[in-house]
């Protein structure tokens, strides 16, 4: 076996170059994309995640988890494989509820314990289901998005505590506060449950001061929003704000545009807290995937389905516009096919056209779970739908990536669907879309210092020069790159994930250093690195390592 090593004069020789060739974190790393031949089905950055429902038990922690004899080690379990499965699958994040109803994964000051830890609501687990849930996700290098539902406080009954807030747990803020809730549909109707009153200045404040507590005590990388937010009509039950309407108007005449005037409120100041707090943690909103339709605004797309704009007064694309939020997953879980209502193949284009000219990132929500499953009809039962979609958002730069949910219809895999799109689509790692708008400091490239064979692959080590030192940024993770034979690779070499073959999260102390198992014996590689700050700013490359033999 024979390793490259770097005398410490080729180590300065480097590093004084490095400096002088040093860009802003945030610039292109490679030529563009009209500069260079890339494959569509390998792109290098695409954000690739799928949804961990905690409300009801729908993927984790397991209902049968509180049983366990070993309840704590059954859950960590459990979350370990679902982060196997996105390690197979090549996704590069997680979004997991950590707020299911108006309660909390960690021990929060503000909120009672999730009933969805131990199955009784308010009771102390024994142990911080979040820190685990970020730390294991880290360690993988995946972003950990954190899911909250801002004002749902309860689930129905029998399973949840329906409309009765006796049945909270004790010292729920919402039974100090009952002028705060109402219940929707009112109490007696089997679906009924509790909310949090959107139109309440102080809801809001508390409901935002609760969230930011585990923004401010976990290194998350992302906050979440799904489409909750006033609740979706039942019958003709109407939402019970006349008092709040009359006391809390703002001048408002219309309650309409009061309503959604109070989510935008919510939305635009929930960011301009996170960024105070921590200026990288991103803030996406996964909405309804219709905002209006185009006979009711000329500005809407081309269906007949649900507006969220008016159903749960969420104004989606001002948002969008005024730039309140950094991504957004739009839940398009509707087929490629003749469905006037929501057509797949007419809210693709719709929604990279409102994104377009803006800094925000668009993701699309799949529907895994219908896939498959005889309930949603013919089309469901296509095993290359979901795949299709996948194809279809290719014709569109502006989407970046997809969401799935949930994690166990990932997991089932039902007609092979989830192995189709994998191999079609995320045969290769990619890295995240990177946010330019987000502060960043220019990051040197690293510098291999060994390559050699090992019992158990290839082994690289490096370090990385000047690490969070003075103007330069500090390096959270790294790309590896591997091409065959001993070369130069060119400009365009890692324009694509072709050549990626790992990412890898940043350990403590200077020296780096990575396995590379699937290296073949006997065959001679090149190996580049690159380093990536927190929000995914690339670094450039390293000079090139060449394994001999």
């Amino acid at each position: 076996m024979k390793a490259l090593r770097l005398t410490a004069a080729g180590l300065t020789a480097i590093l004084l170059g490095s400096l002088a060739a040093a860009t802003p974190a945030n610039a292109s790393t490679t030529p563009t994309a009209a500069a260079c031949v890339t494959n569509p089905a390998t792109p290098k950055r695409q954000f690739r995640a799928m949804w961990i429902s905690s409300v009801v038990n729908i993927d984790w922690p397991s209902k049968a988890s509180q049983t366990s004899p070993d309840r704590i080690a059954a859950q960590q379990a459990e979350y370990r494989g679902l982060l196997d499965l996105a390690e197979r699958l090549n996704h590069n994040a997680v979004v997991v509820q950590v707020r299911p109803t108006a309660d909390a994964l960690w021990p929060s000051p503000y909120e009672p314990w999730s009933e969805y830890l131990t199955g009784v609501r308010g009771q102390d687990p024994g142990w911080d289901p979040l820190a685990f849930l970020v730390e294991e996700s880290h360690k993988r290098n995946l972003e950990f998005h954190a899911w909250f539902n801002p004002y749902r406080v309860s689930m129905p009954a029998p399973g949840g505590a329906g409309a009765d807030l006796g049945q909270l747990a004790p010292g729920h803020p919402a039974r100090a506060h009952p002028d705060w809730t109402f219940a929707y549909p009112p109490a007696g109707v089997a679906s009924s449950r509790l909310y949090y009153n959107p139109g309440i200045p102080e809801v809001r404040e508390f409901v935002q001061t609760a969230m930011m507590d585990a923004v401010q005590r976990y290194d998350i990388d992302g906050i979440h929003f799904d489409d909750y937010f006033y609740p979706y009509p039942s019958g003709t039950w109407q939402v019970p704000d006349d008092a709040t309407f009359t006391a809390y108007n703002r001048g408002f005449t219309d309650r309409a545009d009061w309503r959604r005037d109070n989510i935008n409120l919510l939305i635009q100041e929930m960011n301009g807290k996170i960024k105070a707090a921590k200026p990288w943690v991103k803030f996406g909103v996964s909405p309804f995937g219709i905002w209006r339709n185009a006979s009711a605004d000329p500005l809407g797309s081309d269906t007949t389905g649900s507006q969220s704009y008016d159903i749960i007064s969420a104004d989606t694309r001002k948002w969008i516009k005024q730039e309140w939020i950094d991504y957004v997953v739009p839940q398009l879980y509707w087929y490629i096919g003749q469905y006037p209502a929501a057509d797949y193949a007419r809210l693709v284009p719709w929604w990279a056209e409102t994104v377009r000219g803006t800094r925000v990132q668009l993701y699309i929500g799949q529907a895994d779970y219908k896939s498959g499953d005889p309930a949603y009809g013919p089309y469901w039962q296509n095993p290359r739908e979901l795949s299709d979609h996948l194809t279809l958002n290719r014709s569109y730069p502006e989407v970046q990536g997809n969401v799935h949910f949930s994690a166990v219809q990932v997991r089932a895999n039902r007609l092979d669907a989830t192995d189709i799109y994998a191999a079609e689509h995320y045969s290769r790692p990619a890295l995240v879309p990177a946010m330019p708008h987000l502060p960043a400091k220019p990051l040197l490239p690293p510098v291999v210092t060994r390559v050699a064979r090992d019992t158990d692959g290839v082994r690289l080590t490096w370090r990385q020069p000047a690490d969070g030192k003075g103007p330069l940024g500090t390096a959270t993770s790294y790309a590896i790159y591997r091409f065959d034979g001993t070369t130069l690779p060119g400009q365009c070499a890692t324009a694509d994930a072709t050549g990626l073959v790992d990412t890898v999260r940043a350990t403590p102390g200077g020296v780096q250093s990575w396995v590379d198992p699937s290296a073949e014996p006997g065959r001679r590689y090149t190996y580049l690195v690159t380093a990536l700050d927190r929000t995914a700013n690339e670094s450039h490359v390293s000079p090139p390592a060449f394994l001999l033999r």
